[in-house]
């Protein structure tokens, strides 16, 4: 079937991986790679780049406006992805002293994004706190993932 359009099907440009990190260690306000959800669009075109992520948030005693985001960031371009910054969590206070209170949210990050050629696409987090301290933080991108929709 040689120059019938049979013939010039393409395979599916498609990759998904997933990936987790605990945040802890790091310092609020400061985006952090999230270990493991990193992707490589192998070709120019258009993308459809979807990261479906959870965060989970430990606090003691009072806390407010404590939240965790996300976004997607083209490591090969040095910029994020437009449109891509989602808050995960958020919590405004947390009035009781001496208290435990645990969180976790999930959302999803996605858009649709060219690059001229072969591209790193990661997915990155970040946490912060107006006032008080978080004992603990993770957020997990479960499912990173991308399709080549178009040249």
């Amino acid at each position: 079937m040689a120059g019938t359009d049979a013939s010039l099907t393409r395979s599916p440009v498609s990759g998904q991986t997933s990936g987790a990190v605990g945040m802890r260690t790091a310092a609020y306000d400061t985006w952090r790679a999230v270990t493991g959800a990193q992707l490589v669009l192998p070709e120019a075109g258009v993308y459809e780049v979807v990261a479906d992520v959870q965060a989970g948030q430990i606090m003691v005693g009072s806390v407010n406006n404590a939240y965790m985001q996300t976004r997607l960031f083209d490591v090969t371009a040095g910029a994020v992805v437009p449109l891509t910054v989602r808050t995960v969590l958020f919590l405004s206070a947390t009035p009781s002293d001496g208290v435990t209170h645990t969180i976790q949210a999930t959302a999803s990050a996605a858009a649709l994004y060219r690059v001229a050629g072969p591209a790193t696409i990661r997915v990155e987090g970040l946490k912060h706190v107006d006032s008080g301290t978080t004992t603990d933080e993770a957020m997990w991108a479960q499912n990173f993932r991308f399709k080549k929709i178009s040249d």
